[in-house]
């Protein structure tokens, strides 16, 4: 049922890298650090580093996916000298080139529109060298808004009457600051003063620069962003109305942001980022800045840079490619839940951790210690919701009658990819429900035993997509008879499809009998397997 996604150019779009000396530093390395690997990978409890050899995603994609890297002394060259180009290549925006002085020539001062204003180009000369209808773009910080800006503004602006998936077809982000960079202390202040002095151009990363960027001129309040507009919030193009309708719009399920959790291993200013910008975030940008409402995401016990950076990272590289190559999209959802409402003190938090079988790195983890549990309590005690939608809800929960869903992960599948023999493609979600009491907020330990979760458990997803449509088998660990690496689900009947004219098979999981008390009777993990192209 499914096929091999089509090969198109990846461009890579970097971040912020400061004022002349950052930008002069920048230039000198060729693929503008999308050819930075690491040597280090935190593992165990107390994260303890450990020797582990990731070569790059610009390596990897070459050797893994046979994507060329064509320079020959100049990338700009060899597209002005070459007629016919392979759409399997991967280019880099050099848009901070005429900043620098390093050529010799006076630096321009930098301009986010018109680095998103010369993707753009970048963008048509490839369509054209290369035959491909679109490209994907794959950017870093400050480089997601830039290609936002080229999605939302630039497209509308200077190519009326075009959609933006006529020039793009995926957008997956590392660290960038959707929603703008803010701090954890100085009340507001250091923010107001970046945003009206704008030193090196940080303004970019507070709301009325953001605001002005994302937005088309002719849409555009003379008084600055209204009141309840988020940076956050991208318009979405479902592609059922015109292109003057869709104007600024970019389909969500096409947009991937990977979120990193790791503030204390970003060492920009021998740490003063990371103490500023506070323990949720990655070291710069904090973790509900970092998403786009709607959009696909995993979370990374990854730091924004550095040598545990989210782009020189495994489990980057392995969102990244399953995202832009990928045949199958697989989510994972509670629903059903009835949780206690006895006790207003009590608060219900959910950590989940998805695997991929034979990936030596977790693909999501959103756990407490990382500052990023899930909020099952709707709302929580304390009054804080992770970030919301336009409409209010939590964007970790579904919309209406969707049985109040929590997403709980979304992850993208290779049929083609190795398997151990032949074997249906399996992940494994960790998942554990904790409750923890506060009042006023204080916490209450009386009874409270840390870390202990009151369900933990692993569920276990097999998924067959040879037939014309797939079929998928799930079991608790807890229930598992033997080891896992044992299970042959083959031997039994798949879950039943909930409806088998939909375009994706969806199937709903009962919990373990000892989550009656406090999820109720009701409560499921609702599979959702489809394709992906």
């Amino acid at each position: 049922m499914s096929t091999p996604s089509a090969r198109l150019p990846i461009i890579y779009v970097r971040g912020y890298a400061g004022g002349t000396p950052g930008i002069e530093k920048a230039v000198t390395d060729p693929f503008y650090g999308f050819n930075e690997g690491s040597t280090h990978i935190r593992v165990g409890r107390q994260d303890a580093p450990v020797f582990y050899q990731f070569e790059s995603p610009l390596l990897r994609l070459h050797l893994d996916e046979g994507y060329h890297i064509l320079v020959e002394g100049s990338q700009d060259k060899y597209l002005e000298n070459h007629d016919t180009i392979p759409p399997d290549s991967i280019w880099i925006h050099r848009f901070y080139d005429r900043s620098a002085g390093n050529w010799g020539a006076g630096p321009e001062r930098f301009d986010l529109e018109t680095a998103a204003a010369d993707l753009l180009v970048l963008i048509e000369k490839l369509q054209a060298r290369t035959g491909a209808p679109r490209v994907h773009l794959v950017a870093h910080s400050m480089g997601g808004l830039i290609c936002r800006c080229l999605l939302q503004k630039v497209i509308p602006e200077q190519r009326p009457g075009r959609r933006a998936t006529d020039y793009v077809a995926k957008l997956f982000t590392y660290g960038t600051p959707h929603g703008g960079i803010t701090f954890a202390v100085g009340f507001g202040v250091p923010e107001a003063l970046r945003d009206m002095i704008g030193p090196n151009g940080a303004d970019v990363f507070g709301p009325e620069r953001m605001y002005r960027y994302l937005t088309p001129v002719a849409r555009q309040a003379r008084s600055g962003p209204p009141v309840g507009w988020r940076a956050v919030d991208m318009p979405d193009d479902d592609g059922t109305g015109s292109a003057e309708d869709a104007a600024g719009g970019f389909p969500l399920n096409r947009v991937f942001c990977l979120v990193g959790t790791d503030s204390a291993d970003y060492e920009v200013a021998h740490g003063l980022s990371s103490a500023a910008v506070g323990p949720r975030s990655d070291g710069l940008v904090q973790i509900e800045n970092a998403q786009v409402t709607g959009a696909h995401r995993a979370f990374a016990h990854r730091s924004h840079s550095g040598r545990y950076g989210l782009v020189n990272s495994e489990e980057g590289y392995q969102n990244l490619r399953r995202f832009l190559f990928g045949d199958l999209q697989v989510r994972a959802d509670l629903v059903g839940m009835a949780l206690p409402q006895d006790d207003p003190d009590v608060t219900w938090q959910g950590e989940v951790e998805l695997k991929v079988r034979g990936l030596p790195v977790l693909m999501h983890e959103r756990v407490a210690p990382h500052w990023c549990p899930i909020q099952l309590s709707d709302p929580p005690p304390n009054g804080r919701r992770d970030r919301t939608a336009p409409d209010g809800r939590d964007a970790d929960r579904g919309g209406p009658g969707t049985d109040g869903a929590v997403r709980l992960a979304t992850a993208f599948l290779s049929t083609s990819l190795p398997r151990p023999g032949a074997v249906p493609l399996r992940y494994a979600l960790d998942l554990r429900v904790l409750s923890l009491r506060e009042h006023k907020g204080f916490f209450g330990f009386g009874d409270h035993l840390e870390r202990t979760a009151d369900f933990a458990d692993t569920l276990i997803v097999d998924v067959e997509a040879t037939g014309p449509r797939p079929a998928a088998w799930a079991h608790w660990n807890s229930e598992i008879s033997g080891t896992i690496k044992d299970l042959r689900p083959a031997d039994e009947p798949p879950l039943p499809d909930e409806d088998p004219a939909a375009a994706s098979w969806v199937s709903r999981v009962r919990l373990p009998s000892t989550t009656v008390p406090f999820l109720g009777e009701a409560a499921r993990v609702r599979l959702t397997v489809g394709p992906w192209h």
